[in-house]
């Protein structure tokens, strides 16, 4: 199938079958927040899962966060955990992530590029242009492994994405993440894709 539906996404959940949810915000992503100065960035987390990046966010003092899945069981898990949080702040979408429209400073990855379908994937960079301002980026994490074809996840090489994301995207970073947990040290790619005419350095 082209793409992985919401039932088989909740399923994974219910059934606790989440091998790629860290427990926690991911090394390279916080120290990527860490530095970001500017709180009021409208920033996108699509397949946010758990989501400990929008938790993260929001207790930094980000005021402007959207997580989307096409999982209804994590966001509502999420929702009880955002329950003393300005709900200004925050936006939590059951939906499919090639649906959605809005405009967006930053889009945070972390797992949701390698689950998509390889098939997908120049949709996905079509897409994240689309929501981006023309001063945003995308930045995180892809994997720099191979899987096999059976997944997800589904796995890349820097090569690959390079040739994937150029035409849409100038390629500020795209290194192996010096920072990634054990299990997953040199197989994360730490990478940052920014969209034409940047007005605003993040």
């Amino acid at each position: 199938m082209e793409k992985l539906d919401s039932n088989y996404w909740n399923d994974r959940y219910i059934n606790q079958q989440t091998i790629w949810d860290l427990g926690e915000i991911s090394s390279p992503i916080k120290t990527y927040i860490d530095q970001l100065k500017n709180k009021d960035l409208s920033i996108l987390i699509p397949g946010a899962g758990n989501a400990y990046e929008a938790l993260y966010l929001l207790d930094k003092g980000f005021s402007n966060v959207t997580g989307i899945d096409f999982a209804v069981l994590p966001l509502q898990n999420l929702k009880l955990k955002l329950k003393d949080i300005e709900k200004a702040h925050y936006h939590l979408i059951n939906d499919d992530f090639f649906n959605h429209r809005g405009t967006y400073d930053l889009i945070l990855e972390q797992t949701f590029f390698c689950a998509i379908n390889p098939k997908l994937r120049l949709d996905y960079v079509n897409h994240c242009h689309q929501l981006l301002n023309n001063n945003g980026k995308i930045a995180g994490l892809l994997f720099n492994k191979n899987f096999g074809s059976e997944g997800p996840p589904f796995g890349g090489n820097e090569i690959e994405y390079r040739e994937l994301f150029k035409n849409k995207f100038e390629i500020k970073i795209m290194e192996v993440a010096y920072n990634s947990i054990t299990p997953r040290q040199g197989s994360e790619l730490f990478v940052i894709f920014c969209s034409d005419n940047p007005r605003v350095i993040l």
